[in-house]
């Protein structure tokens, strides 16, 4: 089935989209980046202020992010043509007077920094806040990086997987039945909850039973069809993990991992948050690896939905229904996905 957004290599949401760790870049840094196949030149002005600009100058089309940081702006390498953080050029040397050109100007795009990342919202003005852990909200969060990595699948299908309850069985061997129930923040972020018990028929089952009141913890929330964060663990201590996706060339996946916590005071807070921290890094390494070998090869096509894949059904149907990138060529009318 072809969808309007879902699983293309050439479709996805409007919204924010992890660019480069906030430490890559320094005061008066500039970066080369290809992102979702637009080429982009970033640079962190004296301000501390990061700021994207569409790489190639309008003048002859040298790449701006071979250029030097003045100030607040960027200046081209070639013609030392000067762009401010919104696009226009402030400075044209060679010009009659220094005055640019009207038409010497590039698009610039929003950005923002969470979790010691750099997003870049793909589209002309940012109409929500980057993602982030629900639970945590507002507050001020603790977080490590985990690891970097690249998977052969779309980041879509990657996103699924973690919704897909029957697999924790058959992968992961955890004695659990999951149920995901599905709700709409917004019209740009999903949630799904587990809603049934930890079951007793196991051993494993009795012993971490007692450590959860109602449901077991499991808890997703998706932004944009590429980014989320998972929440679990017992009721007394949840574990957080950000992930966020982006799609590369020959229909590959890259990935960037969060791990998050709520922040502690003094120095006892911050060396229980670093174990804490270490403890989710353990986590969340063990359901990658189990995962591995499945999108090593997978060729996703859901021609047999059941009833266990419901919370599939609604995650493809809220993307669907999101706006496209305007980085995207104009697309066909949307199909509807299938019906368990």
């Amino acid at each position: 089935m072809s969808y309007r957004i879902f699983n293309r290599p050439d479709r996805f949401a409007e919204g924010w989209y992890w660019a480069l760790d906030a430490a890559a870049l320094a005061r008066g840094g500039v970066a080369k980046l290809n992102l979702l196949g637009r080429d982009l030149a970033l640079y962190r002005g004296e301000d501390g202020k990061v700021a994207a600009l569409d790489a190639f100058c309008p003048h002859m089309g040298a790449h701006l992010g071979e250029g030097n940081v003045d100030g607040c702006r960027l200046r081209c390498l070639f013609h030392d043509w000067a762009y401010e953080p919104d696009g226009r050029c402030s400075d044209a040397p060679g010009a009659a007077g220094g005055v640019p050109p009207s038409s010497a100007r590039t698009s610039s795009w929003p950005v923002t920094e969470a979790y010691g990342l750099i997003w870049v919202w793909t589209g002309p003005e940012a109409r929500r806040p980057a993602p982030f852990v629900p639970e945590l909200g507002d507050e001020d969060a603790d977080w490590s990086h985990g690891s970097s990595f690249v998977k052969d699948c779309h980041p879509n299908v990657v996103m699924i997987n973690a919704i897909d309850a029957h697999h924790f069985n058959t992968v992961h061997h955890l004695p659990v039945k999951l149920e995901m129930e599905p709700r709409t923040r917004n019209e740009n972020n999903i949630e799904f909850a587990n809603t049934t018990t930890v079951p007793t028929t196991s051993l494993l089952g009795r012993l971490i039973a007692p450590f959860y009141h109602d449901a077991l913890t499991y808890w997703m929330s998706y932004w944009y069809g590429s980014t989320g964060t998972v929440t679990l663990g017992p009721d007394f201590l949840h574990f957080h993990i950000l992930f966020a996706l982006r799609a590369a060339e020959g229909g590959k996946t890259e990935g960037r991992t969060v791990l998050v916590t709520r922040k502690r005071a003094g120095l006892h807070g911050w060396a229980l948050n670093r174990v804490l921290l270490a403890l989710t890094n353990l986590v969340g390494s063990y359901f990658a690896h189990g995962d591995t070998k499945i999108f090593r090869s997978i060729k996703f096509d859901l021609k047999t939905p059941l009833a266990a894949d419901r919370p599939i059904l609604r995650f493809i149907e809220h993307l669907e229904k999101q706006a496209v990138s305007p980085w995207c060529r104009p697309v066909e009318p949307a199909r509807e996905p299938a019906e368990a």
